[in-house]
Order: C-alpha cells, then structure tokens, then sequence
C-alpha cells in the first residue's frame, strides 16, 4: 500500500558525488522514519542513515562527514548526499520508511524500495 521509487544511482569515479531520492506514495497518513540502507554483492544489509520526520538523524560511522540525508515531509521524499565516493561504497542502495498508513486502525508500515544501484570506480 505504500510504494517507495528511488532514482539517482549510477557510475561514479573516486572521490565523486552523488545524490539519491527515494519519493514515497500511497495510503499514507504520515511517515515518521525514512532511511537508507545499502548491500554490497555477497553481504549483509547494513545501514547507511536514517532521518525522522522532525530531522533527527543518525549515520553509520563508515559514512559520517561524507554522506548527509535530509528529507521533504510535504513531498514523502528522501534523499541522500554522497561525496567523496569510494570504490567500497559500491553497493544497492535500498530507500526505507516506516509510518502509518491512512486507514481507520492507522496501521503501522514498514516498506522498501526496489534499489539503485550505485558504483564507485575509475
């Protein structure tokens, strides 16, 4: 019932940026958590940073000082800043929100999007 597009990925060289959006839509009645997270081929999913609807944020410590995520409450959109790209940043990077969604029980959602693929290499 809530659909997460994420859009911004691609190739990048060393020490580049990028900037990702992740839009959210659906049967919303508010979000009060958007995040990144990322998966690098053969790994786990791990966390890159999360922001709630009143702008706290919290990164991983592999991406303090270089990646910086901000949000659009009125558009349920995130983004996410990356410079100084490395070659390990190389991953899917999946946009995520939990909320409640518009119904008379207000229920709790969790959702993800479908991933961009983001790659750092010259």
């Amino acid at each position: 019932q809530v659909q997460l597009v994420e859009s911004g990925g691609g190739l990048v060289q060393p020490g580049g940026s990028l900037r990702l959006s992740c839009a959210a839509s659906g049967n919303i009645f508010s979000i009060y958590m958007m995040g990144w997270y990322r998966q690098a081929h053969g790994k786990q999913r791990e966390l890159v940073a999360t922001i709630t609807s009143g702008g706290s944020t919290n990164y991983a410590d592999s991406m303090k000082g270089r990646f910086t995520i901000s949000r659009d409450n009125a558009k349920n959109t995130v983004y996410l800043q990356m410079n100084s790209l490395k070659p390990e940043d190389t991953a899917v990077y999946y946009c995520n929100a939990q909320g409640l969604l518009a119904t008379m029980a207000k229920t709790g959602f969790t959702s993800w999007g479908q991933g961009t693929q983001v790659t750092v290499s010259s």
